[in-house]
């Protein structure tokens, strides 16, 4: 997409606004409440222009967690249930009803007739127990991997054409909540067909939802068209039948100073990822912004304990220490973004509030490095057997203004003595050098989840293993196994009783702080910005935006 040189101008002018207009407060609008709505009528018809950072990856359902690619699988996929993203209650969407035995073990669903996907072949019990199937357990001879959101899946059972039942090896308390995620978006029997690697291309992804892929330049657009037929909307959904827009025209737009000039200059209509310095100018020319929470896992650094420089619980407690998240947040970001208290954001479940043993200390930070027998070199440094206390991390583009913030520790601990390197590197070496605790002790945390298992889907050595543990992601050799943090998730993940199991999500939040193997920095949300004409936006649980109930009434 070119922009004419006014544009252009008005975008450098954006990008040029220092950090200091941060402080001077925001008047945005905070939580997941959708923008710009009132009671007028809606309008039918037009194209939305939507500008996001990046482009997506793959589409492969249990990939939709990078929320590029969650924005299209929201528009072009159906969830067997739907979670209320104000009362996070679990509601009917493809499934009219569901039930559960006592232990949790096995779930039979009753789907709704008459959905079907865009190439015309039905949602019935089949093609849902195939999709779950594929979820639980992966398809090795397709590449196709297990979903982070389904714990102890064993297999399913169709009872007749709309009714179905799935079995687990043992208790899986997460997995109702875990039919209404992005990760368990229904996909036609034909798409499971395909290779994972065949998944990244949109036009290969069939859904039931109310919107299909009509187009794609990869990495660069991705036109939707509506649905014309759809007709299943969630039950307790305001709007019901095919959706207002007729088309979304997804724009992959990196620079941060151009999506929010195009969006003042009219040449988009709702862009993701305001930067929290471009707030202040968006608000003031009458664009709404809406940052609903992640409710998951907070924008951290994690440690990898198989290097040794930071395999010593002191080493890390004094980096915990001499990390100072009220200067990070008050430097780099707004009242959208709260200061982490603990390793889960406020609002997530089985929050426990653990500010106290995160408070900043250099002091005690240093003497902990004085105890682990690092002492400080003649350029600041320390060092220890003739190694210095010079830490790799790198940048993640996912995360908002994640460089300054990595910038910005890494000036709070070279104050306490320790050098951390934050490096951008090209893709291919990032993701293997992210895989080498000897490259990288460090790296940048963050998943978003409405339920007790995203502490797992974070931490776990199957899911995403931010720990590096030793029968985890990496080939490398390791020896680092942290026993007591891996048997609380699996109990935590088994648990019935609803108490019990917040109370193992508490102990895995203090012994993942008590042992500082993460250093929690602030609640991460999703920000976007919205045109004045543009209504009816609203948000799942998580954050990613629902283009269905929206309209454009540009007049």
């Amino acid at each position: 997409m070119a922009f004419p040189k006014s544009v252009r101008a008005l975008t450098a002018g954006i990008a040029a606004l220092t950090l200091a207009s941060v402080l001077a407060g925001c008047g945005t609008n905070t939580g997941a409440a959708p923008a710009n709505q009132d009671t007028s009528s809606p309008v039918s018809g037009g194209t939305l222009v939507y500008l996001e950072q990046q482009a997506h990856t793959n589409l492969y359902p249990p990939s939709g967690g990078f929320y590029p690619n969650g924005g299209i699988l929201n528009q072009i996929t159906d969830k067997l249930t739907y979670q209320n993203p104000d009362t996070l209650k679990i509601e009917p969407w493809l499934a009219e009803s569901w039930s559960s035995n006592p232990e949790l073990t096995e779930y039979t669903f009753k789907l709704r007739s008459g959905a079907t996907f865009s190439d015309g072949t039905p949602v019935d019990a089949a093609a849902v127990a195939r999709n779950f199937d594929t979820y639980g357990l992966g398809n090795k001879a397709l590449n196709q991997p297990v979903s982070e959101v389904i714990n102890n899946y064993d297999h399913s059972e169709v009872i007749d054409p709309l009714t179905l039942k799935f079995f687990f090896k043992k208790s899986s308390p997460g997995f109702l909540q875990g039919t209404a995620t992005i990760g368990s978006g229904i996909v036609s029997v034909s798409t499971l067909d395909r290779n994972f690697d065949d998944l990244g291309n949109a036009k290969n992804i069939i859904g039931s939802g109310p919107f299909t892929v009509a187009s794609e330049v990869l990495g660069k657009e991705v036109v939707l068209d509506a649905r014309t037929d759809y007709n299943w909307a969630p039950t307790t959904a305001k709007h019901q039948g095919r959706a207002y827009l007729d088309a979304v025209k997804i724009v992959v737009t990196p620079e941060d100073s151009v999506r929010t000039g195009s969006l003042i200059a009219g040449q988009g209509d709702l862009i993701r990822q305001v930067q929290a310095y471009d707030e202040n100018q968006v608000t003031s020319k009458g664009f709404a912004i809406s940052a609903p929470g992640t409710k998951g896992v907070n924008d951290s650094i994690a440690f990898r304990p198989d290097n040794a420089l930071v395999s010593d619980v002191r080493v890390r407690q004094a980096l915990l220490k001499a990390t100072d998240t009220k200067e990070v947040v008050e430097t780099i970001f707004s009242a959208n973004y709260p200061v982490a208290t603990s390793v889960l954001a406020k609002d997530a479940a089985g929050y426990v509030d653990l500010s106290s043993k995160l408070g900043y200390d250099p002091e005690k930070a240093k003497k902990l490095l004085d105890e682990a027998g690092w002492k400080p070199g003649t350029d600041g440094i320390r060092s220890k057997d003739g190694a210095q206390l010079s830490l790799n991390v790198y940048e993640s583009l996912p995360q908002p203004q994640n460089k300054a913030v990595l910038q910005l520790v890494a000036q709070q601990w070279e104050k306490v003595g320790v050098k951390l390197n934050v490096l951008t590197g090209d893709s291919g070496s990032k993701t293997v050098d992210n895989l080498d605790p000897e490259k990288t002790p460090l790296t940048v945390a963050m998943v978003g989840r409405a339920d007790p298992d995203v502490i797992k889907s974070q931490f776990y050595p199957k899911n995403r293993d931010a720990l590096l543990q030793k029968g985890g992601s990496s080939q490398k050799v390791k020896t680092f196994v942290d026993e007591k943090l891996n048997t609380l998730l699996e109990t935590e993940t088994a648990r019935t009783d609803p108490a019990q199991r917040l109370q193992d999500v508490a102990d895995i939040q203090n012994h993942l702080i008590d042992q500082a193997l993460v250093i929690p920095i602030f609640e991460e949300p999703q920000v976007y910005a919205t045109a004045p004409y543009l209504h009816g936006l609203g948000f799942e649980a998580v954050g990613r935006p629902s283009l269905y109930g929206v309209w454009l009434d540009k007049h």
